[in-house]
């Protein structure tokens, strides 16, 4: 990852001194820096290369790379002042760039909203930063870059006058959730729900649940916490030295409540009941249930930033969570659901409820869904739901990628779904069989959903798809 400082390039001292550093054999400590990096094949004569600590490769075994490229400085543990190579020395390189973030964060004291959950964070994090760019300069942290070192990285990018920041902030294991609010100090925190993902990592929802919480670490006194009432984890957390405003997208009574959800292809609009008034017709360009949550967390914090119900309302509409995720694209007929950031238990039964909305559109439904990594013991369990599910639902053609998703396959023949309806490609390297099966089945009015976690690379099934009807000539995809 490289990225360049947004208030400007500051010397190889001040980047000493900001981050609790030793600066070491520097002739040019006046020398100013503009780009940091953690990859040696990116640095040039501008970028400080910071190593990192890897299980498999620690980023100092790279640094006599780094210098052969031309590199001014390195961020290390490691004593080399008797190499000649300039270098800012500390003891523990993740606090120092959390340190350095801080102090970026500092300068420029924007007002922060901390987005976390177990899905759904990415788009909420989108739908916030679109809402509120309709009225204040607003930052985002880029892509999914969430973690104890995609974060601070992000900040470093943040410009002056910046007013609000949205961050989203993930975690693998408990306590880095904690430091992260604690870097942020956010006004407004939002935990979008507590689902399975991870829960190999983490060993139960309720262990989920702790981490998550932790964002409560960092949030300002008299902070706000926007509660998804309708998680039976999340309805009691509540807290007495923050506001609580709740929300709810299944008709519960909620601060914020949506009611009467239409979910069609391509949108889904809603009508919204808060204190100040009701709101008809909201609409947002993503299909799916799932998604009004995301649009709540967005109104509310729209409201509390001070950005009014019309200009709220155009930032839903021009939302768009980008990547791979709900990818929606139409070739000579057939519809295209391309969903392959991740996948977890509770993402994969929310996207076949999607398609199902599709099929009643008179669509036949194909799902081609790949394994959910890092469930640990539960995986056999909960796979084996997913097909279940599945099977209740209104498509008719099932393929699966990957050796836990035979588990979804098993699941959805045991509940009903003929074997022959079911196509398993055990070997997520190799999806020749599989998608050869697709092009040989998929016809005009089909709609093809395809979502497994990132890990599977499941989006070559749609590139290939799109490659398919390409090569027949007779016009390009549409989005």
């Amino acid at each position: 990852m490289k990225i360049t400082l947004g208030s400007g390039p500051v010397t190889l001292a001040e980047l000493a001194a900001r981050c609790n550093g030793r600066l070491t054999n520097s002739a040019n400590r006046q020398m100013p820096v503009r780009q940091i990096c953690t990859d040696s094949r990116e640095v040039d004569k501008n970028t400080v290369f910071w190593t990192l600590p890897g299980k498999k490769d620690d980023g100092e075994a790279h640094i006599a790379e780094a210098v052969a490229c031309g590199c001014p400085c390195v961020v290390c543990t490691t004593d080399l002042s008797k190499q000649q190579i300039c270098a800012i020395q500390t003891s523990d390189r993740i606090r120092a760039l959390l340190r350095l973030a801080g102090s970026a964060l500092e300068a420029i004291n924007p007002q922060c909203v901390a987005v976390t959950g177990s899905a759904g964070k990415t788009t909420t994090k989108e739908f916030i930063s679109a809402v509120l760019s309709q009225a204040k300069k607003t930052f985002k942290s880029p892509q999914n870059h969430n973690s104890l070192i995609g974060l601070p990285l992000s900040l470093l990018e943040m410009e002056p006058q910046t007013e609000w920041a949205v961050l989203e902030m993930g975690m693998n294991q408990k306590g880095e959730i904690k430091a992260l609010s604690e870097l942020v100090r956010p006004e407004v925190a939002a935990i979008t729900n507590i689902g399975k993902a991870h829960i190999g990592l983490l060993g139960s929802q309720y262990d989920i649940l702790q981490a998550k919480l932790e964002i409560f670490s960092g949030l300002r006194p008299n902070g706000i916490f926007l509660l998804n009432i309708d998680d039976p984890f999340l309805s009691a957390s509540a807290g007495k030295n923050f506001r609580t405003i709740s929300l709810s997208a299944n008709g519960r009574k909620a601060d914020f409540s949506a009611k009467n959800i239409r979910v069609e292809p391509q949108k889904t609009i809603f009508d919204l009941t808060w204190r100040g008034g009701e709101e008809t017709d909201l609409e947002i360009h993503l299909s799916g249930k799932q998604f009004v949550y995301a649009a709540l967390f967005a109104y509310a914090t729209g409201i509390y930033a001070g950005v009014s119900p019309e200009a709220i309302r155009r930032g839903l509409a021009r939302a768009n969570p980008g990547g791979l995720r709900q990818a929606i694209s139409v070739c000579q007929g057939v519809t295209i659901i391309e969903d392959c950031y991740n996948a977890s238990p509770e993402s994969m039964r929310a996207a076949l409820e999607t398609l199902d909305c599709f099929c009643a559109q008179g669509g036949r439904g194909i799902a081609v869904l790949g394994d959910m990594l890092e469930l640990g013991v539960q995986s056999e369990r909960l796979h084996f739901q997913v097909g279940e599910c599945f099977a209740k639902g209104k498509a008719q053609l099932l393929f699966t990628i990957g050796k836990e998703s035979r588990q979804i396959a098993l699941g959805a023949i045991a509940n009903g779904v003929p074997a022959n309806l079911v196509f398993q490609n055990p070997n997520p390297g190799d999806l020749s069989s599989l998608i050869a099966a697709l092009q040989s089945t998929v016809r005009q009015g089909d709609v093809v959903l395809i979502k497994a976690s990132r890990g599977i690379a499941a989006e070559r099934v749609g590139s290939a798809l799109k490659n398919f009807f390409g090569k027949r000539g007779q016009g390009p995809c549409v989005n």
